[in-house]
């Protein structure tokens, strides 16, 4: 179903999906477009306005992204921001020059209460500033409506003409009152309602998907994770019985991981697709034998999974199509706009070669990672499966360093469990993006039980980030951590020391290998 929305041009910004994440906290919906979209594609008047995002080039620059002046013709009530402001001073017939003084971080600006942006704001607060240039002189029409120590032309604007620029980020947390800059520019310039709710979305998605699969049957890969679990569930409403849903249990899950999706999904679940578990741990366990690089492990789990999922394909009735947990970042990362493809995903790319489906289902292909929980709640799941951790697809595989054996993989399942129930407890689980334990390949000496032990080291690894492009480390309390370490080596077998990761990301990655 068509709606109203608001159009963020990605010109290489880091806060693409961010700004539109925003855009959608003011239930309005918006998505992300290159900014080779054509005149004819924005004309569609569902399109209330449209968002300039920020960007590492020049506007001055041959190279850097440049728009058809003709959009400024089209009606459309435009936001600049950072990039996106320069080039519409720069298109505009504006000057824009490089900094003798680079402005980067917390910044104290003033502002025009006068300005719709900025109407109820106060007049000086503080944003997020992140640019090497400036906005020397402003276009013929403009006006100018901040300024901060070292920036004259902060934020300008033309009201005739429904065009408003901000050289700072007001999508980041860091910028105070950013929010309800977004929202004037949202519900008083664009004239957007707040219509874009979750229950909402389910109700058209049922409605999509019946029309799309008709009595066609659709085939699922379950594999736990929130993405996969809502996606079974929407279709699960919209389709029942014709859902059929494999999960491969690779051996490789967390504790009790496996229990709890065939408890949700299984016989005598809330659901009434045809759920089909599969206990292939032996046969992932036993390919991984001997196996110590990354890399290699990666593609070994890869291929058993295709393998598995193919056999149990060709046991199930015939299906038409194929169903899959992309999300909208998914595809942003994968090459959807301009900024730099972030890694492949492998539920984007088209229909896998060797299975003959007319399609792909993909009902939750618009949605950010927080709308994916919000809507798995209204659809019944358990908050424990909605707000599961983030696990990588080679699960545990990847989080034991060198060998995986059944021994390795009880001892990260148990010291895991332990983590995430003390977590939990102390309410770090609020705190932290993503958490875990993993096993080192180092074995050092210890004393356990009045005797001399040689046993493994396990690594806790807890961190915080907002796109998990980058990533701190969290300040976990001492006392905790020696709590926890102290359950481990007293309660996992084979485990005789813990130590805690206090690497970012860059330079570390936040999964151990």
């Amino acid at each position: 179903m068509e709606k109203e929305r608001i159009v963020v041009l990605d010109f290489g910004g880091q806060y693409n999906q961010l700004i539109a994440r925003r855009i959608r906290d003011l239930h309005v919906y918006s998505e992300v477009l290159p900014f080779t979209t054509s005149l004819e594609v924005l004309k569609d008047p569902l399109i209330k306005g449209i968002i300039f995002t920020g960007g590492p080039s020049s506007v001055y620059e041959e190279s850097s992204p440049h728009i058809d002046k003709a959009i400024f013709d089209l009606g459309k009530p435009i936001l600049g921001i950072c990039y996106g402001a320069q080039l519409i001073a720069y298109t505009l017939g504006g000057k824009v020059e490089g900094s003798k003084i680079k402005e980067y971080g917390d910044t104290d600006i003033k502002v025009d209460t006068l300005s719709p942006l900025f109407r109820g704001i106060p007049e000086t607060n503080t944003v997020f500033m992140s640019h090497g240039d400036h906005v020397a002189k402003l276009p013929i029409g403009f006006k100018n409506t901040s300024s901060s120590l070292h920036t004259e032309n902060c934020a300008f604007e033309n009201q005739e003409a429904g065009i408003y620029a901000v050289q700072f980020h007001p999508e980041v947390t860091h910028s105070i009152y950013g929010q309800k800059m977004l929202a004037h520019f949202a519900y008083d310039i664009a004239k957007c309602s707040p219509s874009w709710k979750p229950e909402n979305f389910i109700d058209e998605k049922i409605e999509e998907i019946r029309k799309q699969v008709g009595d066609s049957k659709v085939l699922c890969a379950l594999s736990g994770g929130v993405d996969s679990a809502v996606t079974a569930a929407i279709l699960d409403k919209a389709i029942g019985k014709n859902l059929y849903c494999v999960f491969v249990d690779h051996g490789l899950l967390r504790k009790d991981e496996a229990k709890q999706v065939s408890a949700t999904f299984g016989k005598g679940g809330r659901f009434s697709l045809n759920f089909h578990p599969v206990d292939a741990s032996d046969l992932f366990l036993d390919r991984l034998a001997g196996v110590i690089e990354p890399e290699e492990k990666r593609k070994i789990i890869g291929a058993s999974f295709i393998d598995t999922f193919q056999k149990a394909f060709n046991e199930i009735p015939v299906c038409d199509f194929l169903a899959q947990g992309t999300i909208y970042p998914d595809r942003i990362e994968s090459g959807l706009g301009i900024s730099a493809k972030i890694k492949s995903h492998h539920n984007v790319g088209g229909l896998p070669k060797d299975m003959k489906f007319k399609g792909v289902v993909e009902p939750l292909k618009d949605l950010f990672k927080d709308e994916v929980r919000q809507v798995g709640l209204l659809l019944g799941l358990p908050e424990s499966m909605v707000f599961r951790q983030p696990f990588p697809g080679p699960g545990l595989g990847i989080r034991i360093v060198g060998e995986v054996t059944r021994e390795k993989v009880r001892m990260v399942q148990e010291a895991d469990a332990i983590l995430r129930e003390e977590f939990a407890k102390a309410g770090i689980d609020k705190k932290a993006s993503q958490y875990f334990a993993a096993l080192s390949n180092m074995k050092s000496v210890g004393v356990k039980g009045d005797a001399r032990s040689y046993d493994c080291a396990v690594v806790i690894r807890a961190v915080s980030t907002d796109d998990f492009m980058t990533a701190e480390p969290v300040d976990v309390p001492y006392s905790l951590i020696t709590h926890i370490a102290d359950r481990i080596v007293n309660e996992v077998d084979g485990v005789n020391r813990v130590l805690y990761d206090f690497t970012s990301k860059p330079p570390a990655t936040i999964e151990l290998e």
